[in-house]
């Protein structure tokens, strides 16, 4: 059963100009208005999801059987971002030039210390 705020993964099943139809599983699908891929104004919907694509949503409404639900791509970004924030360690940078060479030399950190995350 599917609420209100939670969020879901699903498939990108069909695109028109009004939105994006997603599979979540055997018995429910979805929409994703165009008004829900971006904040900003969205000309074509193939520049944010492509069929076949798996995409993190937020649930925006169910309907009364509880089969279909209203989708949002912008929302589900949003919390998902406001969530890696919250706990996310982020590299040191050093105060000073930060100029390409320093950032040559950071960059295998970086790539250890999101490896270390993802394992967390």
């Amino acid at each position: 059963m599917y609420i209100p705020g939670q969020i879901v993964e699903g498939v990108i099943t069909g695109i028109q100009p009004y939105g994006a139809f997603v599979y979540i599983d055997e018995k429910t699908s979805g929409l994703v208005h165009i008004s829900e891929l971006s904040d900003s104004f969205v000309r074509d919907i193939a520049q944010y999801v492509q069929i076949g694509e798996r995409v993190t949503l937020k649930i925006i409404d169910v309907d009364a059987s509880g089969n279909q639900l209203r989708l949002s791509l912008k929302a589900a970004r949003q919390q998902t971002l406001r969530s890696a924030s919250k706990g996310s360690r982020t590299a040191k940078i050093p105060k000073g030039n930060l100029g390409f060479t320093t950032l040559a030399k950071l960059l295998p950190q970086w790539i250890a210390q999101a490896k270390e995350k993802k394992h967390d």
